[in-house]
Parts: structure tokens; sequence; C-alpha cells
């Protein structure tokens, strides 16, 4: 799932594009050099398939290889490697040697973690790179994969992702960057003529009331016959169209925010169970103007939620209209991994290569401090600057020695586990409604988080005469569950599923798949916390952060962050 959150770093970079990004250090141009190893150390080049020197078959030449790689989990049922697991890597250990002493005209710029956003920024300096940029840019994955959350499996005509599912259409950040890469072709809109999504209410499934835009009800008869509300609640909802704007207060809790504006019962019935579908965690905790920043800026701007969003949509209405809610790429979007891992230098690459510490080292002439990567294995990499695309406890770790106090405000961005079970059925032996899944609010006082019903909200995710079905479960509602056998939770998925969907058969197979600490948690104070860390950041040029734990969490948001990374890196 996705959500359209987070403030938008760089803006100006952002609309500019890569290449306008690249042409900002196209003034410095220098000539190519070679991969900078300690004298006697050499990392051979990556061989194509018929055994020549360069990149794999079918890369041209010229372009720049760079992996997409993330903090990976792992998909216990799955079996096998990814294909991205091993192309891309580099060739030779970093055993006691270091990228050290660059060339004075050329600024090297190292990148760690290989997800979505390390990635993007990798890209971004590749581009720049292949623009005249004088830098050298070198990208670290700890795992043995690139891809991180998002990891795909396709057998029998299924198509079942371990992570993500889609990007937001809205978002454009990563259909831009698919359309970059050439796979306009492959990006695939959900089927929104069955985009009902029901929640468990009382035991029974209630569909949530048409003309509900994400919290907010548009549509007056359809809110008047839920089920889901109480009748104080619907008089609340009226009311709300009378609000007048609210600036007073700097922050408050998802759950506080939206009970103001339309009742508890809209905060137990809707708000949270989406929430926790989207950041599996709980609106009690969840800040307002990180997670809902959109509904924030309405209520200072026109005091009613519905009247905002009313007004919104009647100006857009045309282009809403004609586009999906969500996208995603036909093979998966382990795609987008793969076309990122084929236009990337496979040298400067390395996989497997856990980063220890990050320190500053001895100062260059204008009073930049270089910055030391310290690898497994006693190797060790001199840059001018660092983008850390890492979860912020790794960030966390690696910078206690460099600046605690940073590393301290990091630490304090929570995160939550979640697990996903993919079961295949045959279609003659479920009944399902037509929707996109369902939601289970934390009062049901069930396992399950949310079911996805893949097969409908995509077309070709599972062959003729089969349902595919997606379960979450864990988030801050059930951290323990992480923990759990395989056998354990497999059971725990289709009791639930028998006792809510009354769907008692066999499942034709299950994949199941674990993100321990993987979703941030932007919990009340979340802006203060981002604050306080761009201030620490400020103070150590060459220093830049990206990934899911700041300005937010679907993979738009992350590309955006990487991007924005590699435009500070450049910059210094």
């Amino acid at each position: 799932m996705d959500w359209p959150h987070g403030r938008v770093p760089d803006q100006r970079a952002r609309r500019r594009g890569p290449q306008a990004r690249a042409s900002c250090a196209h003034w410095l141009c220098l000539r190519p050099r070679r991969n900078p190893l300690r004298r006697g150390h050499r990392v051979p080049p990556l061989r194509g398939r018929e055994g020549r020197e360069g990149p794999p078959h079918g890369v041209a030449q010229r372009q720049p290889l760079i992996h997409y790689g993330a903090r990976g989990h792992r998909d216990h049922a799955a079996g096998g490697k990814s294909p991205v697991s091993a192309r891309g890597r580099s060739s030779a250990p970093l055993r006691g040697s270091g990228l050290t002493s660059s060339s004075p005209s050329r600024r090297r710029i190292v990148v760690v973690g290989g997800g979505i956003s390390g990635l993007a920024a990798a890209y971004t300096l590749a581009r720049a790179r292949q623009a005249g940029a004088p830098i050298e840019e070198y990208l670290l994955e700890g795992s043995p994969r690139w891809g991180g959350v998002i990891r795909t499996e396709k057998f029998d005509g299924f198509v079942i992702e371990g992570g993500p599912d889609s990007f937001l259409t809205e978002k454009p950040e990563a259909a831009a960057l698919c359309r970059e890469l050439g796979l306009a072709s492959h990006l695939l809109g959900s089927n929104d003529r069955e985009r009902r999504t029901y929640i468990l209410h009382r035991g029974r499934l209630e569909p949530l009331p048409d003309g509900l835009y994400m919290l907010v009800p548009t549509r007056l008869w359809p809110l008047v016959r839920t089920p889901l509300l109480p009748a104080r609640s619907k008089l609340s909802a009226l009311a709300e169209l009378f609000r007048r704007p609210s600036g007073d207060r700097a922050d408050e809790s998802a759950a506080s925010f939206v009970g103001r504006h339309f009742g508890p019962a809209m905060v137990q019935n809707i708000a949270d169970p989406l929430l926790a579908g989207v950041y599996g965690g709980d609106s009690e905790n969840l800040s307002a103007p990180a997670v809902l920043p959109r509904f924030w800026r309405i209520e200072k701007e026109t005091g009613s939620l519905t009247r905002g969003v009313l007004r919104a949509r009647r100006a857009h209405r045309r282009e809403a209209a004609s586009a999906p809610l969500f996208t995603t790429l036909d093979g998966g979007l382990e795609e987008l991994v793969r076309a990122l891992v084929e236009r990337l230098e496979p040298s400067r690459l390395l996989l497997g290569q856990k980063v220890e510490v990050l320190e500053t080292g001895a100062r260059q002439p204008k009073g930049r401090p270089r910055w030391v990567v310290r690898v497994s294995e006693g190797a060790a990499i001199e840059a001018d600057a660092v983008v850390l695309a890492l979860p912020a406890y790794e960030s966390a770790r690696l910078l206690a020695r460099a600046d605690p106090v940073l590393a301290q405000r990091l630490g304090e961005i929570p995160y939550s586990s979640a697990v996903t079970v993919a079961f295949g059925f045959e279609s003659k032996d479920v009944k399902l409604a037509p929707g996109h899944g369902l939601l289970v609010p934390r009062q049901e006082r069930r396992r399950l988080l949310a079911v996805t019903f893949v097969h409908a909200k995509f077309p070709r995710r599972a062959p003729p005469g089969k349902l595919l079905l997606r379960c979450f479960l864990g988030g801050t509602r059930d951290p323990e569950i992480i923990g759990a056998s395989d056998e354990e939770i497999v059971g725990w998925a289709r009791k639930e599923l028998a006792a809510i969907l009354g769907l008692r058969a066999t499942p034709l197979f299950h994949r199941l798949t674990r993100s321990p600490q993987a979703m941030a948690q932007y919990t009340v104070g979340h802006l203060e916390r981002l604050r306080a860390i761009e201030a620490r950041v400020k103070q150590l040029p060459g220093l830049s952060l990206s990934g899911n734990a700041y300005s937010g969490i679907g993979i738009s948001d992350c590309i955006r962050s990487g991007q924005a990374a590699a435009a500070r890196a450049l910059s210094v």
C-alpha cells in the first residue's frame, strides 16, 4: 500500500529533473578515472555472458550500471535466489583494502544502502557523471541481494509481491523513473471498477461508504446509509462542513485530529484500520501533520476538511477521473530493480559489503571533512560525500562516532515489522465480494491487519480460474508475530480467512515474507525530530540522509528522497 503524504524535499531539484541536477556540477568536468583501490589491489571487471569484459550481454557499453538494493527481508517460503541477488556484484572483495586517495579534481560519493532510495540516489549520481560532473560514485549493500523490501516471485501464471505491490499514481516519481528506464509499456493501472474496500465491523464485512476520500466523506447519502458510523458521527460529519480554520496546534495524533472533525467512531472503524494497513501503526501514536499533511494544511486554510477536499477535487476532476488510483509493473515491481541494475556500472557496485562505522577523516582545503567508510573485513573507503540510504536505526549505528547527538536523534525514530502471507486458490472454491480487499479494526481482536484481493486489484496477477489473496499481519498491533514460526503464522492466517471470509478451501500454495523493523513510524513529534536531525546534518558537510524514515514511506517518496540526497551530495 502507498499513501499520499510527506514533504517534498528539494522542490526545485525535483522540478528540474536528473539532467538539470547533473548540470549543477557540470562545470567541474574531469576525465574518467579508474577504480581507485589501494596499491596492489584490483577489482576485476564484471564479465558478460560470452566471457568478455564489460557489462552483461545486451547492456549498452556507454550506459553506467546501478543496482537497486535495500534492507532485505527474507522470503521464507519462496526458495531460491532473487534474480537480482548476484548480478552486478563486485568481482573482488575489499579485504584489507580501501578506496583511498581520490583525485583532487574528482569527488568520490559513496551511497550506503541498496534499497530504492539508495538506487535512486546512485542512479542520479551516475546520470550526473555521464553529463560531465567530476565525480566517482559507489553503491554499497550489506545484504546478498539488491531490491530490499521489493521482492517479486513469478510462477505458474501468478505474480506475487513480498513487499509493496504498487505506488500511488498521483505521486509522479515512480512512474517517471519507470518511463525513463524504458518501462512505460509495462506500467499497469489498478482495476478501479472494483475498487471497493471492506471493513470488518462486528464480525461482518461492510463496504467503506462511496465518496470517502482517504478519511473524508464527500457524498451525503452513502454516509447516511453506512452502518460503520452511528448517528452521532454522521451528524458530526455534517457539522464538519461549517468548521473554521484552526492553526493553533503544532502537532497531535492522527486519532485526535480525525476525532475532532468526525467523531470517535470514524477513528475506530475507519481511520485506525486504514493507517494500520499503510503504516503498520496506531492512530493514537502517529502524528497527524506527518502522516496526513494534506488534511493538516486544509484545516489551517479552510477549517473544514470536507470543503477543502471538494474544492480540490473540482479543480482536478478531469485528470483524477482518468487516472487509476494505483500503478504497478506488469511483471512485478522487481522489474524496476532489474532495470536500474542494468543501467549502472558493475565495478561501482559492492554487494555483500556491510558498513561497520562512518568516521570523519582528514579535513580538505575548504574545511570539509573527508569521510571514512569502514566496511567489514577491515576495508576503508575515503569519500568526499556520503549518502546514507538506510533505516534510521542503521544510520544511527554508523554515525555513533562521528556525531553521537545525531545518532541519538536518528535512533528515536521507531519502526514496526510486517509479515505477509500470499495464498493461491481455485476460483471455484472461493466466493468473494467484488473489491480490492478488507481492513480489520483493532476492536475486532484479530491478528490480520488487512487482506488484499490481488487478482481483483490488478489484471494478470493470477492465471484464469485462480485467485490470489495476500494477508498482512504484525505492525505495532502485534509485534511478537515476527518471531513466530512459519507454520504458526500460516495457520493463524488461514484460520482468520475462514472466520472472516468463510474460506475453508485448501490453498494451492502459500508464500510467507517477513520484513523485520521495516516500517518507520511517524509518531507524534516526528516533524520536530526531523528539524533537529536536519540541523545536525547541516553541521556535517558531505552527509546526506534518505529513506522511508523522513518524508514519506511510499515508493515514490523513497525515490524522491534518494534523488534529493544525491542532489545535495553533488552540491557540496
